[in-house]
């Protein structure tokens, strides 16, 4: 398994950004999917955004395509989420997650999770 720690999170306008990062370590992080994953309170975990080990493919939630940004870099063993225009419907706790597959898009195939970072948004 892989080791997660979030960080980042904090208290933001909306219309306002900030930049989520997840540091790694334990199984190779370049070779594991990852993804970032939110729930709010009282609401089940929902998907954000998913990126490929080496960061050629993304994939992101209907609600937050063309706000937010995953990157990842290999080098560091770093996972990031620039959000933009927030907007207090994203105000949730967010997880980062590895995957043990290159690629994924299912729940099923992410085996690590973070403890979550706070992200609250106010209007």
């Amino acid at each position: 398994q892989v080791q997660l720690v979030e960080s980042g999170g904090g208290l933001v306008q909306a219309g306002g950004s900030l930049r989520l990062s997840c540091a790694a370590s334990g199984r190779t992080f370049s070779n594991s999917g990852m993804a970032w994953f939110r729930q709010a309170p009282g609401k089940e975990r929902e998907f954000v955004a998913a990126i490929s080990w080496g960061g050629g493919a993304t994939y992101y939630a209907d609600p937050v395509k063309g706000r937010f940004t995953i990157s990842r870099d290999n080098a560091k063993s770093i996972l990031y989420l620039q959000m933009n225009s927030l907007k207090p419907e994203d105000t949730a706790v967010y997880y980062c997650a590895a995957a043990n597959t290159p690629w994924a898009l299912k729940d099923s195939r992410y085996d690590s999770w973070g403890q979550g970072t706070q992200v609250t948004v106010s209007s």
